[in-house]
């Protein structure tokens, strides 16, 4: 056994210290960005916003957190909701939310015409004709925003340089286990991912918990048909607009969502279809996320500690490897305790790391391979395809209601 070690040591070697530098780099960058960069952020004279909310289905918490989009500070908004169906369940939430914020603009809008093969996008087609401002916001269903949400994410529009703005999100598992493991998903594996990327200068994101931009930027680029046919429509509205020479800004705002999943399967699905979305708009990026999963190195590194003991070997690689290993799990806990937002869940949940780690290998090796996902029952390629699928094209219709609640 040792032989054969002797022979290929310094390949989980240097898996394992990549794992724990990356661990300490994304401690590192997740303190940067939440002192420094809070810190430069401006405000500018509020300009009047369209919040443009795709809704399909009675999602846990939908009244909660589309209240917080009617609690804005803002002084010029409305938020436009719509749905696809005039039986879905999110219409009586909508009803609810008109009643109960009669203040606020608050639209429904339900219509049918279906523009292409993604259906969030047919929706953001429809609700965008009944837009009344020239900046939008588009947020997805399960967000939820502090009260100057608006007010801080369409500021950096001011720069006529600044093309989009995008944010990051921080999860909340309300749905048992599986839900908190999926919890740490975002907190601790997507979000400090982000962070060292941005770190590095990378601006080449954009996440469907906020996107702002001009309405003129987006005609300019042709519009969410642009997007009718696209899998990863938020992650390359943002990259169309980046083509028009303008930059994407990652806002200091985190908003918070909801992981609902809770079961192993719906998890899987819904991680591996992540997985597979990254894959198709970053394959040299997907293919080395392997250093990011950062426990199963570290321990393999350990592991290969003891079992070069006695090994004819520099007798500081065992030692390197014991130092490696303590200094990443020290990093990964300390970014699970940064992570970490309700008193109690660093000790609860100090025990899924292990867990949610070998999952995310697997589901890493899943997503390498596979040509489609399914999102919301409806299976979708994982390559952008050539126009419109011949099951999507309707005629076009009148809208079934285009309400106010007034």
């Amino acid at each position: 056994m040792q032989d054969a070690l002797l022979h290929i040591y310094w390949l989980p070697m240097a898996l394992a210290f990549g794992a724990a530098l990356y661990a300490v780099v994304a401690v590192v960058a997740t303190c940067i960005s939440t002192t420094r960069v809070a810190a430069r952020e401006r405000r500018s004279a509020p300009t009047p916003v369209s919040v443009l909310k795709p809704l399909c289905g009675a999602e846990p918490r939908l009244f909660e957190n589309l209240a917080t989009f009617c609690e804005q500070t803002h002084p010029c908004f409305e938020v436009i909701c719509g749905v696809s169906r005039t039986d879905d369940p999110a219409i009586a939430v909508v009803h609810r939310l008109q009643a109960t914020y009669p203040h606020c603009r608050i639209s429904l809008v339900v219509d049918p015409r279906i523009h292409g093969t993604n259906l969030k996008v047919s929706n953001l087609i429809n609700l965008a004709q009944w837009a009344r401002h020239d900046v939008f916001v588009l947020a997805d269903s399960d967000i939820a925003v502090e009260r100057d949400y608006l007010e801080r994410v369409c500021a950096p529009l001011a720069d006529p340089c600044a093309g989009i703005v995008t944010c990051l999100y921080r999860a909340k598992g309300i749905a048992g286990f599986w839900s908190r493991v999926g919890a740490q998903f975002i907190n601790e594996w997507f979000v400090p991912s982000v962070r060292i990327a941005h770190a590095f200068g990378s601006t080449r994101f954009g996440f469907g918990a906020t996107l702002a931009l001009r309405r003129a930027t987006l005609e300019r680029l042709g519009g969410f048909e642009r997007l009718s046919n696209t899998l990863a429509d938020d992650f390359w509205l943002a990259e169309h607009v980046r083509e028009l020479d303008l930059t994407t800004v990652l806002s200091p705002v985190v908003v918070e969502t909801d992981v609902t999943e809770s079961t192993l399967a719906a998890l899987w699905d819904r991680e591996t279809r992540w997985l597979r979305t990254i894959r198709s708009v970053n394959r040299a990026g997907f293919a080395f996320l392997f250093v990011t999963i950062t426990l199963p190195w570290i321990v393999c590194g350990a592991w290969l500690a003891f079992a070069l003991h006695g090994a004819p070997v520099h007798a500081a690689v065992p030692v390197a490897l014991v130092a490696a290993a303590v200094t990443g799990v020290g990093a990964r806990v300390i970014l699970h305790a940064m992570m970490s937002g309700e008193r109690g869940m660093f000790r609860r949940d100090l025990a899924l790391m292990p867990v949610r780690d070998a999952l995310l290998f697997a589901q890493w090796m899943a997503g390498s391979f596979g040509s489609t996902v399914v999102w919301r029952g409806v299976r979708m390629p994982v390559e952008d395809t050539d126009g419109p699928a011949a099951v999507f094209r309707h005629e076009p219709v009148k809208a079934f209601e285009v309400s106010d609640g007034r």
